[in-house]
């Protein structure tokens, strides 16, 4: 943790504010496509969760560690696991590659469902994103941010 942490010459810890530059400490807030980060595994990747208010659909993109580039997997769907009001449901999202994804991979899930982008939108909801990368299964917490939907267009 490079200069978050030091000593002070009486051997307490002294806490000095992380530099105005970015690095490794700073947690991205938002993805590339303005949707709500969903972590997965130990910030080996990130998930954005795009709702198109108008269409009633939910997009994820896979992306990188930092959450700023594109992750093409070799998957034809993805997963989101939700609970609300003591039932469990499970919606699948399928594989639309975006135009710079590799032949026969994609890095761009949609659901077209509704009935998913409305039980997203319930308070007392929790969801799960359940995906595969590389052979291995990665599970992230879908946090849903109704804050701001109103105020763009897109």
């Amino acid at each position: 943790m490079s200069g978050c942490v030091r000593q002070d010459s009486e051997g307490g810890v002294e806490t000095s504010a992380p530099p105005a530059t970015v690095d490794a400490h700073n947690h991205p807030t938002e993805g590339p496509h303005h949707g709500s980060l969903i972590e997965l595994g130990n910030e080996e990747y990130h998930a954005e969760l795009v709702h198109d208010e108008q269409s009633g659909s939910v997009t994820i993109y896979v992306l990188d560690s930092a959450a700023k580039a594109s992750v093409p997997i070799d998957a034809k769907e993805l997963t989101i696991n939700l609970s609300h009001d003591g039932q469990a449901e499970q919606f699948t999202l399928t594989a639309d590659p975006d135009s710079g994804d590799p032949q026969g991979m994609a890095s761009r899930f949609v659901s077209s469902d509704a009935e998913l982008a409305e039980e997203l939108d319930h308070d007392h909801a929790e969801a799960q994103l359940v995906l595969n990368i590389d052979g291995k299964q990665y599970r992230g917490a879908v946090h849903h941010d109704h804050e701001g939907h109103d105020d763009h267009d897109h």
